[in-house]
């Protein structure tokens, strides 16, 4: 009966996001030149995912298992209008690589997999850790609204795209970057590539489970035509209401320094850092 009600479980499945052993080698088109991040930003015990959702892939996380939030998402600025979506969903392989390779509701693992929601959250972050937060929300680092279609919005509402995040400069200066900002800088660009991610803080949430980051980022490389690309970045402290316009060059700057590791870079050499 157990295998049956699993069967069934795996039949409605629609979403789908992997853990990968390289970005490369399995989802590298969300990445400029198909280059990710150097090393300099790799935890300690990370998690690599190709987030996959109805059999395609929608954009790529690197996730720090320990802190349980994502170091970076990386994804192609498609916006478009659409509702936003509001089921939240994790990622089982992160339990282990028998697990299904499916993004999903905790309800779904907990009630056809036998899973505990001790294993599950063992893992990553779980919807309880979420709950009850004063000045903080669920902060999107690859956010719904830069996507155009509704499956592309949803696989944006996993957790493991999710840090704790100001409430004020979600809802204010990182929302007007968001929505306002970007639209503006991409004018006149065929694809934009998005990098976007947070710096590890001191404070955690969820009794020491979840850390609250210290810094959230965000980094774009634009082509315009064959031989011309434009690039930037921004960065705002996690507990202020600011968004700092920066060159890309810059911003890698910082976070070699916050990061206090090798130098960061964030694209391939030819996107520009002026």
């Amino acid at each position: 009966m157990l295998l049956l009600l699993q069967i069934l479980a795996s039949c409605l499945w629609l979403g789908r996001s992997e853990v990968v052993t390289s970005f490369e080698s399995s989802c590298p088109q969300f990445f400029f030149r198909e280059t990710p991040p150097n090393e300099a930003l790799e935890p300690e015990n990370p998690a690599w995912i190709c987030q996959l959702y109805k059999n395609q892939y929608y954009y790529a996380t690197l996730y720090d298992r320990n802190r349980r939030i994502p170091v970076y998402s990386a994804y192609i600025y498609q916006p478009g209008p659409g509702t936003r979506p509001k089921t939240w969903l994790i990622e089982p392989q992160l339990m282990g690589p028998t697990y299904p390779k499916t993004m999903e509701k905790e309800w779904t693992l907990l009630n056809y997999f036998s899973v505990s929601l001790e294993q599950l959250s063992e893992s990553q972050a779980v919807l309880q850790d979420y709950k009850n937060l004063t000045g903080l929300n669920r902060g999107h680092l690859n956010p719904s609204g830069h996507h155009a279609d509704s499956s592309s919005r949803t696989a944006t509402f996993t957790l493991t795209n999710i840090v704790p995040q100001n409430e004020k400069l979600n809802g204010g200066a990182w929302n007007n970057y968001e929505q306002q900002t970007m639209m503006r800088r991409t004018q006149g660009c065929n694809t934009t590539y998005v990098v976007v991610g947070a710096v590890p803080g001191n404070n955690y949430i969820a009794k020491g489970r979840v850390n609250k980051p210290s810094y959230l980022w965000s980094s774009a490389c634009c082509e315009v035509d064959t031989n011309h690309r434009k690039a930037w970045g921004v960065i705002a402290e996690n507990d202020k209401n600011e968004v700092q316009l920066l060159t890309l060059g810059e911003l890698e700057d910082m976070l070699t320094q916050l990061y206090g590791r090798d130098q960061v870079y964030l694209f391939d050499r030819d996107c520009p850092r002026e």
